[in-house]
């Protein structure tokens, strides 16, 4: 890597490896979900999930860059802690209150790496770009805003009783 360019490269297939990821993961989640406004939300989020995809797909595409190739080790890591605690014995309210913090982790990630991806393609000069990617980064803006919603206005308080 010797150029910002290269570093923005490797941005684009590391956010496409960590969309992948978690399209594979979230099905298990779901299974586990037992609060069905959670379960919409999540259910939704999946389905924003393909487009993000297809959104990389299509900047890729445009750069001439293939996406495929890199793992993202950090959404690894962030699946793998959220597989574990799905494996707790715990009530369903305690369980969906982990969901949310768990699938939060992700959003924050998720959040961290799309920011960054719209810094450096403006700085690049891809203006087209970095407003695609802005509009993924205002969608994980979103969830991240529903699932803490559900949490304060109800799930935690669940879990709490």
């Amino acid at each position: 890597m010797k150029t910002l360019n290269d570093l923005f490269e490797h941005q684009l297939k590391d956010l496409y490896s960590a969309e992948n990821q978690l399209l594979d993961a979230l099905p298990k989640v779901l299974e586990n979900v037992s609060d069905s406004e959670l379960k919409n939300s999540l259910e939704s989020h999946k389905e924003e999930t393909k487009k993000q995809k297809e959104r990389i797909i299509e900047i890729c595409d445009s750069l001439g860059i293939n996406p495929s190739g890199e793992e993202c080790k950090a959404m690894k890591g962030l699946i793998e802690e959220t597989n574990h605690f799905l494996k707790e014995d715990a009530d369903a309210d305690v369980k969906d209150a982990g969901i949310i913090a768990n699938c939060q982790r992700i959003e924050h990630y998720e959040i961290s790496g799309y920011g960054t991806a719209v810094k450096f393609a403006k700085q690049l000069g891809h203006h087209d770009i970095a407003q695609k990617l802005q509009t993924t980064l205002d969608e994980e803006y979103n969830a991240d805003e529903k699932l803490d919603n559900l949490a304060e206005s109800r799930i935690n308080e669940e879990a709490q009783a």
